[in-house]
Protein backbone atom coordinates (compact mmCIF):
# COMPACT_ATOMS: atom_id res chain seq x y z
CA UNK A 1 0.00 0.00 0.00
CA UNK A 2 1.29 3.11 -0.68
CA UNK A 3 2.22 5.81 1.88
CA UNK A 4 2.02 9.35 0.48
CA UNK A 5 -1.63 10.18 -0.77
CA UNK A 6 -3.23 13.65 -2.53
CA UNK A 7 -4.82 16.09 -0.13
CA UNK A 8 -6.40 19.42 -0.70
CA UNK A 9 -4.69 21.81 1.83
CA UNK A 10 -5.06 25.11 2.94
CA UNK A 11 -2.10 26.97 2.32
CA UNK A 12 -3.28 30.85 3.13
CA UNK A 13 -6.33 33.18 2.64
CA UNK A 14 -7.49 32.81 -0.90
CA UNK A 15 -5.49 29.49 -1.86
CA UNK A 16 -6.17 25.67 -1.23
CA UNK A 17 -4.04 23.72 -3.65
CA UNK A 18 -3.47 19.83 -3.65
CA UNK A 19 -0.26 18.57 -1.85
CA UNK A 20 1.77 15.16 -1.09
CA UNK A 21 1.04 14.26 2.39
CA UNK A 22 1.49 11.06 4.15
CA UNK A 23 -1.07 8.21 4.83
CA UNK A 24 -3.22 8.97 7.76
CA UNK A 25 -1.78 6.89 10.96
CA UNK A 26 -5.07 5.43 12.91
CA UNK A 27 -5.51 4.65 16.35
CA UNK A 28 -7.61 1.82 17.80
CA UNK A 29 -10.80 3.87 17.86
CA UNK A 30 -10.54 4.86 14.18
CA UNK A 31 -11.02 3.74 10.64
CA UNK A 32 -8.97 4.62 7.76
CA UNK A 33 -11.07 5.29 4.58
CA UNK A 34 -10.33 5.21 1.42
CA UNK A 35 -12.14 8.30 -0.29
CA UNK A 36 -14.20 7.58 -3.33
CA UNK A 37 -16.27 10.81 -3.50
CA UNK A 38 -16.58 13.86 -1.57
CA UNK A 39 -17.56 17.42 -2.29
CA UNK A 40 -16.81 21.28 -1.56
CA UNK A 41 -19.27 23.18 1.12
CA UNK A 42 -20.23 26.16 1.49
CA UNK A 43 -18.00 26.51 4.69
CA UNK A 44 -14.98 25.14 2.98
CA UNK A 45 -15.12 28.77 0.52
CA UNK A 46 -15.25 30.73 4.19
CA UNK A 47 -12.50 28.81 4.90
CA UNK A 48 -10.41 29.38 1.42
CA UNK A 49 -11.13 33.02 1.74
CA UNK A 50 -10.02 33.14 5.51
CA UNK A 51 -13.23 34.02 7.16
CA UNK A 52 -13.20 31.01 9.22
CA UNK A 53 -9.92 30.33 10.39
CA UNK A 54 -8.14 26.97 10.55
CA UNK A 55 -4.41 25.61 10.38
CA UNK A 56 -2.11 26.17 7.64
CA UNK A 57 -1.42 22.98 6.01
CA UNK A 58 -4.74 21.13 7.21
CA UNK A 59 -6.75 18.84 4.63
CA UNK A 60 -10.24 20.44 3.76
CA UNK A 61 -13.47 18.94 3.52
CA UNK A 62 -16.06 16.95 5.56
CA UNK A 63 -17.71 15.29 3.03
CA UNK A 64 -17.15 11.36 2.95
CA UNK A 65 -17.98 8.08 0.61
CA UNK A 66 -15.63 5.69 0.54
CA UNK A 67 -14.65 2.31 1.53
CA UNK A 68 -12.89 1.10 4.88
CA UNK A 69 -9.61 0.41 4.18
CA UNK A 70 -8.14 -0.57 8.05
CA UNK A 71 -9.79 -0.42 10.93
CA UNK A 72 -8.37 0.12 14.62
CA UNK A 73 -8.11 -2.63 16.82
CA UNK A 74 -11.29 -1.39 19.01
CA UNK A 75 -14.07 -1.08 16.43
CA UNK A 76 -16.08 -3.75 15.76
CA UNK A 77 -19.15 -4.36 13.58
CA UNK A 78 -17.80 -3.57 10.47
CA UNK A 79 -15.10 -5.33 7.86
CA UNK A 80 -12.71 -3.58 5.45
CA UNK A 81 -13.67 -3.72 2.44
CA UNK A 82 -17.10 -2.15 3.05
CA UNK A 83 -18.72 0.93 1.72
CA UNK A 84 -19.43 3.93 4.56
CA UNK A 85 -20.53 7.18 4.54
CA UNK A 86 -19.34 9.65 7.86
CA UNK A 87 -21.23 12.54 9.27
CA UNK A 88 -19.18 15.59 8.88
CA UNK A 89 -20.03 16.03 12.32
CA UNK A 90 -18.80 13.14 14.18
CA UNK A 91 -18.95 13.62 17.87
CA UNK A 92 -17.25 11.03 20.61
CA UNK A 93 -20.51 10.62 22.47
CA UNK A 94 -18.31 10.70 25.12
CA UNK A 95 -18.17 14.50 25.92
CA UNK A 96 -20.23 16.52 28.32
CA UNK A 97 -22.05 17.99 24.98
CA UNK A 98 -22.80 14.41 23.45
CA UNK A 99 -24.43 13.30 26.41
CA UNK A 100 -26.25 16.02 27.21
CA UNK A 101 -28.39 15.71 23.97
CA UNK A 102 -26.05 18.46 21.77
CA UNK A 103 -23.75 15.69 20.38
CA UNK A 104 -22.77 18.47 17.34
CA UNK A 105 -21.39 20.24 19.55
CA UNK A 106 -19.32 17.76 20.71
CA UNK A 107 -16.45 20.92 22.33
CA UNK A 108 -13.06 19.66 24.12
CA UNK A 109 -9.79 20.97 23.79
CA UNK A 110 -6.88 20.11 21.01
CA UNK A 111 -3.61 21.59 20.55
CA UNK A 112 -4.76 24.45 19.49
CA UNK A 113 -7.66 25.70 22.41
CA UNK A 114 -10.87 24.81 22.67
CA UNK A 115 -12.71 25.56 19.97
CA UNK A 116 -17.16 25.83 19.78
CA UNK A 117 -18.65 23.56 17.25
CA UNK A 118 -16.03 21.10 18.76
CA UNK A 119 -17.89 18.02 16.85
CA UNK A 120 -17.13 19.04 13.67
CA UNK A 121 -13.44 17.39 13.52
CA UNK A 122 -12.91 17.06 9.72
CA UNK A 123 -11.49 20.17 7.91
CA UNK A 124 -11.75 22.11 11.43
CA UNK A 125 -9.62 20.39 14.09
CA UNK A 126 -8.11 17.66 12.30
CA UNK A 127 -7.44 16.48 8.38
CA UNK A 128 -10.25 15.98 6.24
CA UNK A 129 -12.14 14.40 3.29
CA UNK A 130 -10.44 16.24 0.19
CA UNK A 131 -8.04 13.26 0.07
CA UNK A 132 -7.85 9.80 -1.04
CA UNK A 133 -7.61 8.64 2.60
CA UNK A 134 -9.48 9.72 5.68
CA UNK A 135 -8.66 8.68 9.22
CA UNK A 136 -12.31 8.74 10.72
CA UNK A 137 -12.10 8.89 14.76
CA UNK A 138 -14.64 6.99 16.92
CA UNK A 139 -14.72 4.98 14.44
CA UNK A 140 -17.78 3.29 15.83
CA UNK A 141 -19.52 5.94 16.52
CA UNK A 142 -19.90 7.50 13.23
CA UNK A 143 -19.08 4.60 10.52
CA UNK A 144 -22.33 3.95 8.63
CA UNK A 145 -22.71 0.57 5.96
CA UNK A 146 -23.92 2.41 2.57
CA UNK A 147 -27.20 0.15 1.78
CA UNK A 148 -26.71 -1.70 -1.70
CA UNK A 149 -28.36 -0.23 -4.63
CA UNK A 150 -27.33 3.67 -3.68
CA UNK A 151 -24.45 5.10 -5.59
CA UNK A 152 -22.26 7.41 -3.94
CA UNK A 153 -23.53 10.66 -5.45
CA UNK A 154 -26.88 9.60 -4.03
CA UNK A 155 -25.46 9.51 -0.57
CA UNK A 156 -22.87 12.36 -0.86
CA UNK A 157 -25.34 14.73 0.58
CA UNK A 158 -25.95 12.97 3.56
CA UNK A 159 -22.91 13.72 5.77
CA UNK A 160 -23.75 17.32 5.71
CA UNK A 161 -26.40 19.06 3.62
CA UNK A 162 -28.89 16.72 4.33
CA UNK A 163 -28.74 16.52 7.57
CA UNK A 164 -27.83 20.61 8.01
CA UNK A 165 -31.16 21.12 5.84
CA UNK A 166 -33.42 18.89 7.56
CA UNK A 167 -32.05 20.25 11.17
CA UNK A 168 -32.88 23.31 9.98
CA UNK A 169 -36.79 22.12 9.56
CA UNK A 170 -36.67 19.96 12.28
CA UNK A 171 -35.49 22.73 14.45
CA UNK A 172 -37.87 25.08 13.18
CA UNK A 173 -40.71 22.92 14.40
CA UNK A 174 -42.64 22.59 11.63
CA UNK A 175 -46.23 20.60 11.98
CA UNK A 176 -48.57 19.42 9.36
CA UNK A 177 -50.14 22.36 7.23
CA UNK A 178 -47.45 24.88 8.25
CA UNK A 179 -46.40 28.11 6.58
CA UNK A 180 -43.18 28.32 5.61
CA UNK A 181 -40.50 30.23 4.01
CA UNK A 182 -36.44 29.50 3.09
CA UNK A 183 -34.32 32.13 2.29
CA UNK A 184 -31.57 31.27 -0.18
CA UNK A 185 -31.86 28.24 -2.16
CA UNK A 186 -28.29 26.58 -2.35
CA UNK A 187 -27.36 23.71 -1.35
CA UNK A 188 -28.57 23.69 2.13
CA UNK A 189 -31.42 25.98 1.59
CA UNK A 190 -32.98 22.91 -1.21
CA UNK A 191 -32.35 20.51 1.69
CA UNK A 192 -34.55 22.74 4.13
CA UNK A 193 -37.11 23.19 1.53
CA UNK A 194 -37.11 18.88 0.80
CA UNK A 195 -37.00 18.78 4.96
CA UNK A 196 -39.87 21.20 5.08
CA UNK A 197 -42.28 18.89 2.68
CA UNK A 198 -40.87 15.49 4.51
CA UNK A 199 -42.15 17.52 7.94
CA UNK A 200 -45.88 17.81 6.61
CA UNK A 201 -45.98 21.63 6.05
CA UNK A 202 -49.00 23.19 3.86
CA UNK A 203 -46.99 25.99 2.16
CA UNK A 204 -43.94 26.32 1.12
CA UNK A 205 -42.22 29.27 -0.12
CA UNK A 206 -38.65 29.40 -1.74
CA UNK A 207 -36.67 32.35 -2.07
CA UNK A 208 -33.81 33.26 -4.26
CA UNK A 209 -32.33 35.08 -7.27
CA UNK A 210 -31.06 32.13 -9.59
CA UNK A 211 -33.40 30.94 -12.18
CA UNK A 212 -31.87 27.28 -11.53
CA UNK A 213 -32.53 27.13 -8.27
CA UNK A 214 -35.67 28.13 -7.86
CA UNK A 215 -36.29 25.81 -10.10
CA UNK A 216 -34.90 22.72 -8.41
CA UNK A 217 -36.75 24.51 -5.61
CA UNK A 218 -39.69 23.21 -7.22
CA UNK A 219 -38.17 19.56 -7.37
CA UNK A 220 -37.15 19.89 -3.66
CA UNK A 221 -40.93 20.65 -3.08
CA UNK A 222 -41.69 24.58 -2.79
CA UNK A 223 -45.45 25.30 -3.73
CA UNK A 224 -44.30 29.11 -4.43
CA UNK A 225 -40.61 30.48 -5.49
CA UNK A 226 -40.17 33.97 -5.14
CA UNK A 227 -37.46 35.76 -6.76
CA UNK A 228 -36.02 38.59 -4.59
CA UNK A 229 -35.38 40.51 -8.07
CA UNK A 230 -38.31 41.03 -9.19
CA UNK A 231 -40.92 41.17 -6.06
CA UNK A 232 -40.55 42.94 -2.50
CA UNK A 233 -39.85 39.62 -0.60
CA UNK A 234 -41.55 40.53 2.80
CA UNK A 235 -44.41 41.85 1.76
CA UNK A 236 -45.14 39.07 -1.09
CA UNK A 237 -44.81 36.71 1.87
CA UNK A 238 -47.27 38.60 4.14
CA UNK A 239 -49.56 38.80 1.47
CA UNK A 240 -49.45 34.92 0.37
CA UNK A 241 -50.04 34.13 4.07
CA UNK A 242 -53.18 36.48 4.16
CA UNK A 243 -51.52 39.01 6.56
CA UNK A 244 -50.95 36.14 8.87
CA UNK A 245 -46.75 35.72 8.46
CA UNK A 246 -45.67 32.50 8.16
CA UNK A 247 -45.21 29.64 10.90
CA UNK A 248 -41.55 29.33 10.34
CA UNK A 249 -38.93 30.84 8.24
CA UNK A 250 -35.50 29.43 7.73
CA UNK A 251 -32.63 31.55 6.76
CA UNK A 252 -29.90 29.52 4.86
CA UNK A 253 -27.66 32.31 3.22
CA UNK A 254 -25.88 34.00 6.27
CA UNK A 255 -26.14 37.60 5.56
CA UNK A 256 -27.79 40.08 7.29
CA UNK A 257 -30.57 41.34 4.54
CA UNK A 258 -32.29 37.79 4.71
CA UNK A 259 -31.67 37.33 8.48
CA UNK A 260 -33.88 40.40 8.80
CA UNK A 261 -36.16 39.29 6.04
CA UNK A 262 -36.64 35.82 7.68
CA UNK A 263 -37.75 38.10 11.34
CA UNK A 264 -39.69 40.07 9.65
CA UNK A 265 -42.10 37.55 7.88
CA UNK A 266 -42.70 35.83 11.20
CA UNK A 267 -46.22 35.34 12.12
CA UNK A 268 -46.67 36.22 16.41
CA UNK A 269 -45.00 33.35 18.11
CA UNK A 270 -42.78 32.01 14.70
CA UNK A 271 -39.85 30.29 14.89
CA UNK A 272 -36.91 31.98 12.86
CA UNK A 273 -34.70 29.19 12.28
CA UNK A 274 -30.75 30.02 11.67
CA UNK A 275 -28.77 27.71 9.35
CA UNK A 276 -26.20 30.40 7.64
CA UNK A 277 -22.43 30.53 8.51
CA UNK A 278 -22.41 34.15 9.62
CA UNK A 279 -18.69 36.03 8.75
CA UNK A 280 -19.86 39.31 10.72
CA UNK A 281 -21.85 40.87 13.42
CA UNK A 282 -26.09 40.50 12.60
CA UNK A 283 -28.27 43.26 13.55
CA UNK A 284 -31.70 42.74 15.13
CA UNK A 285 -34.01 45.59 14.35
CA UNK A 286 -36.09 46.96 16.80
CA UNK A 287 -39.56 46.94 15.04
CA UNK A 288 -39.02 43.36 13.65
CA UNK A 289 -38.25 41.62 16.73
CA UNK A 290 -41.08 43.46 18.27
CA UNK A 291 -38.91 45.61 21.02
CA UNK A 292 -38.69 41.48 21.89
CA UNK A 293 -41.75 41.18 23.05
CA UNK A 294 -43.28 38.91 19.97
CA UNK A 295 -42.88 35.57 21.38
CA UNK A 296 -40.38 34.55 18.41
CA UNK A 297 -38.10 31.68 18.49
CA UNK A 298 -34.42 32.26 16.77
CA UNK A 299 -32.81 28.86 16.83
CA UNK A 300 -29.37 27.91 15.66
CA UNK A 301 -28.67 24.19 14.22
CA UNK A 302 -25.34 23.13 13.41
CA UNK A 303 -25.09 19.72 11.31
CA UNK A 304 -26.58 16.63 13.37
CA UNK A 305 -23.78 13.42 12.96
CA UNK A 306 -23.40 10.34 14.56
CA UNK A 307 -23.92 6.67 12.40
CA UNK A 308 -27.70 6.76 13.67
CA UNK A 309 -28.50 10.06 11.90
CA UNK A 310 -26.66 9.44 8.89
CA UNK A 311 -28.86 5.98 8.58
CA UNK A 312 -31.99 7.78 9.21
CA UNK A 313 -30.73 9.86 6.09
CA UNK A 314 -29.93 7.12 3.76
CA UNK A 315 -33.38 5.20 4.70
CA UNK A 316 -35.24 8.21 3.75
CA UNK A 317 -32.73 8.38 0.26
CA UNK A 318 -33.37 4.48 -0.13
CA UNK A 319 -37.17 4.96 0.35
CA UNK A 320 -37.38 7.30 -2.45
CA UNK A 321 -39.02 9.97 -0.63
CA UNK A 322 -36.41 12.36 -1.81
CA UNK A 323 -33.83 12.51 -4.14
CA UNK A 324 -31.00 14.83 -3.91
CA UNK A 325 -29.13 13.21 -6.58
CA UNK A 326 -30.07 16.61 -9.24
CA UNK A 327 -28.21 18.38 -6.81
CA UNK A 328 -24.69 17.29 -8.66
CA UNK A 329 -24.45 19.52 -11.27
CA UNK A 330 -20.24 18.83 -12.07
CA UNK A 331 -18.24 16.40 -11.48
CA UNK A 332 -13.99 16.95 -10.75
CA UNK A 333 -11.09 14.35 -10.51
CA UNK A 334 -9.57 14.90 -7.27
CA UNK A 335 -6.29 16.72 -8.69
CA UNK A 336 -8.46 19.01 -10.46
CA UNK A 337 -10.28 20.72 -7.35
CA UNK A 338 -8.74 23.64 -7.22
CA UNK A 339 -10.84 24.47 -11.06
CA UNK A 340 -13.79 23.22 -8.81
CA UNK A 341 -12.99 25.58 -5.80
CA UNK A 342 -12.67 28.23 -8.39
CA UNK A 343 -16.22 27.04 -10.25
CA UNK A 344 -17.85 26.66 -6.71
CA UNK A 345 -16.82 30.13 -4.98
CA UNK A 346 -17.78 31.89 -7.75
CA UNK A 347 -21.23 29.89 -8.18
CA UNK A 348 -20.82 29.96 -11.82
CA UNK A 349 -22.34 28.09 -14.57
CA UNK A 350 -25.37 27.03 -12.81
CA UNK A 351 -23.40 25.04 -9.99
CA UNK A 352 -25.12 23.81 -6.91
CA UNK A 353 -22.92 21.03 -5.97
CA UNK A 354 -19.66 19.30 -7.14
CA UNK A 355 -18.78 15.54 -6.95
CA UNK A 356 -14.60 15.33 -6.55
CA UNK A 357 -14.18 11.81 -7.27
CA UNK A 358 -10.89 10.24 -5.92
Amino acid sequence: MATMMKAAVFVEAGRIEIDDKPLPDIGPNDALMRVTTTTICGTDIHILKGEYPVEKGLTIGHEPVGIIEKLGANVQGYHEGQRVIAGAICPSFTSYACQDGCSSQDGGHHAHGYKPMGGWRFGNTIDGAQAEYLCVPDAQANLTPVPDGLTDEQVLMCPDIMSTGFAGAEAAGIKIGDSVVIFAQGPIGLCATAGARLRGAGLIIAVDGIDERLGMAKQMGADITLDFRQVDVVSEILKLTGGRGVDASIEALGKQQTFEAALRVLKPGGTLSSLGVYSEDLRIPLDAFCAGLGDHKIVTSLCPGGKERMRRLMQVIESGRVDLGPMVTHRYALENIVEAYDLFSHQRDGVLKVAIQT
